[in-house]
Formats: C-alpha cells, sequence, structure tokens
C-alpha cells in the first residue's frame, strides 16, 4: 500500500518518509519521480512546495518557461539568419556609391574630351 506525504522540502525528507514507509510495509506514492524532482530542484536553487502535486507542477511549469525561452532563441536566430548581413550590405552600398563616382569621373572626362575635340576641330578648320 502507497502513502501520500506532505511537507517534504528536500530530497533527504522523502528518504527519510520512505524509510519510515517502508518499515510501516508500505511506500511514497511517486517517490522515484518525486526524488529526481526534488534532486533537480537542490541543483537549481529551487525550493520544494512540500508536496508531491505541487512540486510536479512547479517543474512542469519550469519546463514549460524553458521551452518557451528556447522557441524564442531559436525564431530570433532564424530572423538573423534571414536578415541579410549588414557588412555585405554595407559592401554593396560603398560599390554602388563607388560605381556613381565612376560614372561621374568618366561624364566629366567625356565632356572634357568631347570640348577639346570640338575646339581641335574648330581650330583645325580655322586653319585650313
Amino acid at each position: 500500500m502507497a502513502i501520500k506525504v506532505d511537507g517534504i522540502e528536500s530530497e533527504d525528507d522523502l528518504r527519510k518518509a520512505q524509510a519510515a514507509a517502508q518499515a510501516q510495509g508500505t511506500s511514497i506514492t511517486n517517490y522515484n519521480e518525486w526524488s529526481q524532482i526534488l534532486k533537480e530542484f537542490a541543483e537549481n536553487g529551487i525550493e520544494s512546495t512540500g508536496s508531491y502535486s505541487g512540486d510536479k507542477a512547479r517543474m512542469q511549469e519550469i519546463q514549460q518557461a524553458v521551452e518557451e525561452y528556447v522557441n524564442e532563441l531559436q525564431a530570433q536566430e532564424k530572423i538573423q539568419q534571414n536578415a541579410p548581413d549588414n557588412k555585405e550590405t554595407e559592401k554593396v552600398q560603398k560599390s554602388s556609391e563607388n560605381d556613381k563616382n565612376q560614372e561621374l569621373k568618366a561624364t566629366v572626362a567625356n565632356a572634357t574630351s568631347s570640348q577639346i575635340m570640338a575646339d581641335y576641330m574648330k581650330y583645325y578648320h580655322m586653319l585650313m
């Protein structure tokens, strides 16, 4: 026959209660699972509620919060992977700016050489 126990605050308390229950020929309901929960609580500095049902509910809340946090991190990582790399964007912008500068220089050079050619032809025809 299994018994229910409340007021268990640590894994050590649970072991003592289990030993007392076994001395009476019974055992604590969900002893192994509760023991694991209390062990994890102790490792992570989480306070026990004192009951199996309360500790199990708290553990489920913690697991759900951790899952939500992990999902949020994965979503943020996915967004960052899908977003264009700022360095690459900068490189393209600088390249475009450089192309515009080269185009402007070429236009000025063409206009200047056209003016020089026009002046040359004008003077050439005057001399002939």
